[in-house]
């Protein structure tokens, strides 16, 4: 099926690594131009030009600091100059520290929420004023089944990926009338191969802080699907939410993670 990707130009916030890196590698089978903004640039030049020898049409490295808006404001403005506007945008960065709640502090709070929440604000309303003015395009969010089911030692990151799945919703409404598309997915325990999938700065970097290995196992077990997920497992799911073939899909919070979450 030709999704109706090739030519168009994709931002992906935190394309360097893990999830973010197996949408850029899935955009690029699809011919797409790809704005891979990331504030790792050396691994994300290292992802991109694999990006370029999967079939990228072409591939950009932007230092983004989504949390900051000049810096957003940049980097949209170097998609649309050197790919000829934004079709889609592919809000990808998230972070988390896994604490019981009452050993967080007001300064975690404020790291979870600019990370996670304002800095996808950013993005969503800068990339919005050139699909508006273009009539289309499309917005996948990444949210989290944290955010549907409650997870225990992520109650902040949990609660910004639901205001993200509200807000994705309302912007789909608002939107709508323009030709513009949005929605989220959620993953579940999505863990990288090995750590040259990912960037230093990656809560993925050490696997062990998150969880044992026989945690891991654990977690596994009780999945209907009997597996943790991988990054291409959510990146194929943001392709196709963004492609023509879900072209009459707006405002939905799809869970990709296998069986974790199953709302009725």
């Amino acid at each position: 099926m030709d999704l109706g990707l090739a030519g168009k130009s994709v931002i992906v916030t935190g394309g360097a690594s893990n999830i973010g890196r197996a949408i850029v590698l899935t955009y690029a089978k699809e011919n797409a131009k790809i704005t891979l903004a990331d504030l790792d640039e050396e691994q994300g030049a290292k992802v991109a030009e694999i990006a370029l020898e999967a079939g990228a049409q072409s591939v950009q490295v932007v230092k983004t600091d989504i949390t900051n808006l000049s810096d957003v404001e940049s980097m949209v403005q170097k998609a649309i100059d050197n790919h000829g506007g934004v079709d889609v945008l592919v809000n990808n960065v998230g972070w988390d520290k896994l604490q019981f709640f009452m050993d967080t502090t007001p300064d975690f709070w404020q790291k979870i929420i600019q990370i996670n929440f304002i800095g996808m604000l950013n993005c969503t309303q800068t990339v919005l004023k050139p699909m508006i003015k273009n009539n289309g395009g499309s917005i996948v969010s990444i949210s989290s089944d944290a955010s549907r089911q409650g997870e225990v030692r992520e109650a902040v990151y949990g609660g910004m990926k639901a205001a993200t799945n509200s807000f994705m919703k309302t912007v789909a409404k608002e939107n709508g009338r323009y030709g513009i598309r949005c929605n989220c997915v959620c993953p579940g325990v999505t863990v990288p191969d090995d750590t040259e999938e990912v960037s230093p700065n990656s809560m993925w970097q050490d696997k062990g802080a998150m969880f044992s290995e026989d945690q891991f196992a654990k977690v596994a077990k009780t999945l209907p699907l009997k597996r943790l997920g991988k990054g291409e497992d959510i990146a194929r799911s943001v392709v196709f939410l963004s492609s023509e073939a879900a072209g009459y899909v707006t405002g939905q919070v799809l869970s990709v993670s296998g069986g974790y979450s199953m709302i009725g």
